[in-house]
């Protein structure tokens, strides 16, 4: 990867973002049954509302987040799978635990579809603890939280 910096993107990054998200999710189709939601997500409105965020020249990985009162919700996290392996996940996780501190707020919430079992395996690594499995339309979703650990300056 050329690039480390973990930026807001940009609307000249929406065709990136959408390409990375459609490439990191593609492969659940067959799998789950229905189109994951973060490939029908507008990619654009994020990205105008400042939810998302990008690493790589050319773009390689992103996150899309939203900030509430009481959480940092993370709804969508994709790495493009030629980069898999090379700590991209990794630092997004990291950053998206930094974004809410500096925000603010006391935790991180996520949700992943059941039957994308290698995320029930990843974010326990990261901190995620399991809050309950709940249907939402056609997603059978496990939804995860992550306190964060106040820091002391």
């Amino acid at each position: 990867m050329t690039n480390e910096e973990i930026r807001p993107a940009a609307a000249a990054d929406v065709p990136a973002v959408k390409a990375v998200t459609d490439a990191a999710y593609h492969h659940y189709v067959e799998r789950i049954g229905v189109v994951p939601a973060p490939m029908e997500a507008d990619h654009a409105a994020n990205v105008a509302e400042g939810k998302v965020y990008v690493t790589g020249d050319p773009v390689v990985g992103l996150v899309v987040v939203e900030a509430f009162a009481d959480h940092l919700f993370l709804d969508s996290i994709a790495v493009r799978p030629d980069a898999h392996g090379t700590g991209v996940g990794r630092r997004l996780l990291g950053f998206v635990d930094a974004h809410a501190r500096a925000l603010g707020l006391p935790e991180v919430r996520l949700y992943t579809n059941a039957m994308m079992w290698e995320n029930q395996e990843i974010y326990p690594k990261y901190g995620y603890e399991v809050v309950e499995r709940r249907v939402d339309g056609p997603y059978d979703r496990i939804h995860y939280r992550k306190k964060l650990l106040r820091r002391v300056s």
